[in-house]
């Protein structure tokens, strides 16, 4: 009988843990589905052609590390967007991984059109790194993609 009361009292000051637990496990799966979005609306605003709404998601210091192994800040990716026609540019299979304020995202790109009068047809694995600003928005801080293996 005294350990049903043990149990008992073990189960009462675990629900709270139980109940916060969830309620990170909701906030993070919130962060996912935002970060997820927002990857979206980067492939379909860049084939748009509006490169200021995925200037507007990319933090100061953003970073891209190009599948070609380039180095490109914010303002070098934003210029190269508007030098850029898409017939396709598409994510697919996005995860999203959530650590506090930091959020990986990962998936596969393919693409299809012209940068600065090149063209391209490629297949790429991604991964971005999300931060929530002390604004409390969240935005890319780092970029970086290699080519696909088919």
């Amino acid at each position: 009988m005294k350990r049903m009361f043990v149990l008992f009292g073990v189960l009462i000051l675990a629900l709270p843990l139980v109940a916060q637990m969830g309620d990170n496990m909701k906030a993070g799966g919130g962060v996912a589905q935002a970060v997820t979005q927002m990857e979206q609306q980067w492939a379909s605003n860049s084939k748009a052609g509006n490169a200021d709404a995925v200037a507007a998601n990319l933090a100061d210091n953003f970073i891209e590390l190009d599948s070609d192994g380039s180095l490109y800040t914010k303002a070098q990716v934003v210029d190269r967007m508007k030098n850029s026609k898409w017939q396709m540019n598409e994510v697919s299979n996005i995860k999203v991984t959530v650590h506090g304020n930091t959020a990986i995202a990962t998936g596969g790109w393919q693409g299809k059109g012209t940068v600065a009068g090149k063209a391209v047809d490629s297949h790429e694995n991604w991964l971005d790194t999300w931060m929530k600003m002390p604004s409390g928005k969240w935005q890319c801080i780092a970029s970086a993609s290699a080519p696909a293996k088919m």
